[in-house]
């Protein structure tokens, strides 16, 4: 009892006289991503959005987009669907919501909630009809769970997302003259 008691005191002791035990900082979210698993969308007025991949849950997905982004294939893409308080679409080359890549990519679906946030692929109504197209969710959207694979999380920019022009609510959310993708890149590329 004396020996814990007298480590106790000289604990206290040691703390009266230095203050706050210090512990190594915990690794800032921005400092820890893996810029390999990160995208950096430019949108207009150079705002930026970073986005960060989940390989872990949904590894086709990411590793079908990092491809896309490498070759360029989102810069340019228009914001065709866009429904307030429910998401932000993108990755057609067409720009009307019909097009693709013509890679289609098996549904990887996890317990990973459709929050405010998320990004996850759109699809077909065949469940392994995910091409290229996908999705931002503005509002928690957790009907979408199971039905949709969430392959990332914005984890900065979101107030960039929020500016993305809105569609129309009695037409689906097509949008007359949508705002873009300006860039897309893998950040891991960013010069």
């Amino acid at each position: 009892m004396k020996i814990s008691t007298s480590i106790s005191h000289i604990a206290i002791v040691f703390f009266c006289i230095f203050g706050v035990i210090t512990m190594p900082p915990k690794a800032s979210k921005a400092a820890a991503a893996d810029p390999e698993n990160q995208l950096v969308i430019e949108l207009k007025d150079s705002c930026k959005v970073v986005i960060d991949l989940l390989p872990e849950i949904a590894p086709n997905h990411v590793k079908r987009i990092k491809e896309l982004t490498r070759q360029k294939f989102y810069d340019g893409s228009l914001f065709h669907r866009v429904i307030e308080g429910f998401m932000a679409q993108t990755g057609d080359p067409t720009g009307t919501g019909s097009g693709g890549s013509g890679q289609k990519i098996k549904a990887e679906f996890s317990n990973e909630p459709h929050r405010r946030g998320a990004v996850s692929m759109a699809r077909t109504g065949d469940i392994n009809g995910a091409d290229s197209q996908w999705f931002i969710v503005l509002a928690d959207s957790t009907y979408l769970d199971g039905q949709y694979t969430v392959w990332g999380k914005v984890s900065s920019g979101m107030e960039c997302v929020d500016k993305i022009k809105k569609g129309n609510k009695f037409n689906n959310g097509s949008v007359t003259d949508p705002d873009k993708i300006v860039k897309m890149q893998v950040a891991a590329d960013v010069k």
